[in-house]
């Protein structure tokens, strides 16, 4: 009784009496516990008392200073772990609550100080240290299992420490509790249901770190077998696990010597290993088993076929994207030659009209003979020239049509003197406005949206009618058939203007100018020949054999950087020529006097080394110059055929002219592309979202089918990168460099060297590139005509804005809507996890408020 009315008093009185009361009544109560503990008699009025003062102690425990004085007492722990009992549930469940609060609130060295204490009580009653905790989940009682459940969860993920948690777990496992778990899982309880959730959620992110601390000793310099084997080796040496080492290292030399089935045993084992070592559940296997180990290799099989699948699926897709990319290249290149015979086809016909319209048609009559032709001076036919013009100038033009008659009540113009003023407006047309301009293309006017609130406008750029042309996109779209009251309703609620807008400040940062440092020239020649010391040092090859190569054009060991070195630093023409003179002196001069008098033997030497660095690079740039064209070509393809991006331009017209009913940008016929970067930045109400996330929102709900826009246009970030400006820069320099080439080899002097193949080699050079030269120029000009017809589809002025500037801003949208939709579902996940969270509160206080209840129901008892 005197126990019962110490807990009563430590509930109500002040915290100060509850302070005054622990400097000594806190040592007094544990004095008692333990003198009960300790006592030989296990009669039910001992366990009372227990019950008693470990109900005055979760009395203290409510105070902030109660709490610490029993986390600083030493054997406070140690005697509520000796205190659990499964066979007295309501004891047990406040012992276990007490813990598990003093776990959870608690620095981690309070952790090591309960678990010592668990593992103390269980050492003196010669049982597991988690075995009482085991067995409470086992009894009937909901509420002791929910307390254990809790106790568990506490000492499982308090430790920072992966190892640490992975250990904890794994040793309660073995304890019982994976036996346990599917039964307390058929258990309906609220509170239950969340402590288990806890624990597979907490099981399932451990398991996950796991794996990628797996994953990443693949990834790092563990590559090579010697340096595994020693790690693996160090770690087993001297232990009772080296034999097993040694034991499955001789299995694997069982393995039958075939090349294509060793690969799939050791990816067996290796599975079978990971299956073990990463077990799914995150706990270790039962070693005391002895049959053999329950693996799961269905999956892994199904995993292998389908890799395999997946590897020639990838195979073929790969192969046939290369087709598609040929055939595309083939398809352009057609098109462009016969657009050129088309062009040339149609310059005949002018011709031929010309001619006819000259000498009018000729006579039907087969049997007038044509008059003779005469000979030129080449032995060609000519026709005869045709009869002279008549004197006088030509055919005099028409006379001016008649003024038209005057307007009745109007006086005639005057012959002479200024031009009198137009009538007033309404002179002509009674009192009635002039109607309103007739839309082009047979465009309706677009429905006027009247929203109950103020919105927030979408600051697009409208594209007006008359900058439409009779193709363009915007004639044909249709964006009412997305019009919904739900979607209206939920565009109001979300951008409404209730809430004042922020202006977010742009940071703008200083550009530090850098300067650039002019070098001082010394002396020409010395520094010429130092460079060229630098040169033939890099390349020790003798100075003939140098000569040789490039006489030869040979290519096999004509490297471009010692060519482009050759051009930089080779002393000009006048001094190769006054070097000329020394060769008597050879063996007097310098290294670089040496081989520049070697040099100076080959004609026309820098323009002959121009030539053959063209040729080395000639490859290269049309590697470069071609996969930028197809990349444009096939984006502007890409951009006009999609019809996932149709309706997603159909949505936002939609969305847009709702949005800015009212204002000057309402009844928008079509916008620019670029508005749809702006997407982003119209913010919601209330902060939280954008109109890019709602529309990503909306068509996740609604029209899933317009997500596929984005690999649609699969070759738009390609194209994005792509300077137009830079390709015909790239491709008029090649065109230069060829022409200088012919010009060059028309006038190359004839070679004296037998050995001098430059003519010869770079004569069949200019044909084959001529070719490519003309293919290029050809695809770039169906790309140029390709993007300009896509521009002009969507209304987009190329006076304005540039290619680049086009590609960057779709890829720009593109990127941000594809993080738009990671975005949404981050915040999904979030809003559930914080969903349950705030359930877990809400019972965790119904519970609170059930044990001030029954704490109100013991004082009127």
């Amino acid at each position: 009784m005197c126990l019962e009315s110490l807990r009563v008093s430590l509930t109500s009185n002040p915290v100060s009496w509850v302070e005054s009361f622990g400097h000594e009544g806190l040592g007094l109560l544990l004095d008692i516990l333990e003198k009960l503990i300790s006592g030989k008699m296990q009669e039910k009025l001992v366990k009372k008392n227990q019950h008693k003062v470990i109900q005055c102690l979760k009395a203290l425990m409510n105070t902030q200073y109660g709490l610490e004085r029993i986390m600083s007492e030493e054997r406070s722990l140690s005697l509520l772990a000796k205190a659990m009992d499964p066979k007295y549930p309501n004891m047990m469940t406040d012992v276990v609550k007490l813990l598990s609060a003093v776990c959870i609130v608690g620095e981690e060295s309070i952790l090591e100080d309960v678990l010592e204490a668990l593992t103390s009580a269980g050492e003196e009653r010669k049982i597991d240290r988690f075995f009482s905790i085991v067995e409470g989940l086992r009894h009937n009682s909901v509420q002791l299992q929910v307390a254990c459940m809790q106790l568990i969860n506490a000492l499982v993920t308090s430790p920072e420490d992966l190892d640490f948690r992975l250990h904890i777990r794994n040793e309660f496992m073995r304890c019982g509790l994976k036996e346990i778990l599917p039964n307390l899982r058929r258990i309906k309880n609220d509170g239950l249901d969340i402590q288990l959730k806890v624990f597979d959620e907490h099981k399932e992110e451990d398991l996950i770190e796991f794996s990628h601390r797996f994953q990443d000793i693949r990834a790092e310099q563990l590559t090579e077998a010697c340096d595994v084997y020693n790690m693996v080796w160090n770690t087993v040496k001297e232990t009772r696990a080296e034999g097993y080492f040694i034991s499955i290292l001789q299995h694997l030399l069982l393995i039958r010597n075939d090349y294509f089935i060793r690969q799939q045993y050791f990816k067996l084992i290796d599975e079978c290993i990971s299956q073990i070592v990463l077990h799914k559940d995150g706990i270790d296997p039962d070693f005391t088993y002895r049959k053999r180990l329950d693996l799961d290799l269905t999956q892994f099989v199904d995993v292998c076929i389908d890799q395999v699948k997946l590897e020639e699926f990838e195979e073929k897709a790969s192969e046939l994207c290369k087709k598609f990319e040929k055939e595309f290249t083939d398809h352009q290149e057609t098109q462009a030659q016969l657009q050129k015979k088309e062009a040339k086809i149609n310059e005949l016909q002018a011709e031929l009209q010309a001619f006819k319209s000259q000498f009018g048609d000729l006579p039907t009559d087969r049997n007038i003979p044509l008059p003779l032709s005469k000979e030129d001076g080449t032995g060609h036919a000519t026709l005869p020239p045709p009869p002279p013009l008549p004197c006088g100038g030509g055919v005099p033009p028409p006379p001016p049509p008649p003024p038209p008659p005057p307007l009745p009540g109007v006086p005639m113009p005057f012959t002479g003197g200024p031009i009198p003023p137009p009538p007033p407006l309404g002179f002509l047309g009674g009192r009635n406005s002039p109607p309103p301009p007739t839309l082009p293309f047979g465009l309706k006017p677009k429905k006027e949206f009247k929203p109950e609130i103020s919105m927030r406008r979408l600051n697009w750029l409208k594209i007006r009618p008359h900058e439409m042309t009779e193709n363009c996109f915007w004639i044909k779209v249709n964006e009412n058939k997305y019009e919904s009251m739900d979607l209206l309703c939920k565009l109001e609620n979300t951008f409404c203007c209730q809430q004042r807008e922020r202006r977010e400040e742009e940071d703008f940062e200083e550009k530090k100018a850098i300067k650039k440092k002019i070098k001082e020239l010394k002396f020409l020649d010395s520094k010429v020949a130092q460079n060229l010391s630098i040169f033939l040092s890099s390349f020790r090859v003798p100075y003939e054999e140098i000569k040789m190569m490039i006489l030869e054009v040979d290519e096999t060991q004509l490297a471009e950087s010692m060519i482009q070195n050759l051009i930089k630093h080779l002393p000009d023409q006048e001094q190769l020529n006054s070097l000329s003179q020394f060769k008597s002196e050879y063996n007097n001069l310098c290294e670089p006097e040496q081989f520049a008098v070697v040099m100076s033997n080959v004609k026309r030497l820098r323009p002959r080394l121009s030539a053959i660095l063209f040729k080395l690079q000639f490859e290269e740039q049309v590697n470069n110059i071609k996969p930028d064209i197809m990349a444009v070509s096939t984006a502007c393809e890409e951009i006009k055929k999609s019809k996932s991006f149709s309706k997603l331009l159909e949505l936002v017209l939609l969305m847009g002219n709702y949005m800015n009913a009212g204002s000057r940008n309402a009844q928008t016929f079509g916008f620019n592309l670029s508005s749809l970067c702006k997407l982003k930045d119209t913010k919601s109400a209330d902060q939280k979202t954008t109109l890019l996330h709602f529309l990503v929102e909306v068509c996740e709900e609604k029209y899933p089918d317009i997500l596929n826009f984005v690999d649609d246009l699969g070759h738009l970030d390609k194209a994005s990168k792509v300077s137009v400006e830079m390709l015909e820069k790239n491709l008029k320099q090649m065109g230069r460099q060829l022409h200088q080439l012919e010009k060059d080899l028309e006038t190359f002097p004839p070679p004296e060297d037998l050995h001098d193949k430059f003519v010869t080699k770079m004569s069949i050079f200019v044909i084959s590139a001529k070719g490519h030269y003309e293919k290029l120029a050809k695809l770039l000009e169906n790309m140029e005509k390709l993007y300009q017809s896509v521009m002009g589809y969507y209304a987009v002025d190329l006076k304005k804005v540039s290619v680049e500037e086009f590609f960057t801003d779709l890829n720009n949208f593109r990127t941000t809507f594809m993080q738009a939709i990671k975005e949404n579902i981050k915040k999904r996940e979030a809003e559930e996890k914080e969903k349950r969270a705030r359930i877990a509160k809400e019972l965790a206080e119904k519970e609170r408020l059930e044990r001030q209840q029954k704490k109100k129901r013991l004082l009127e008892m």
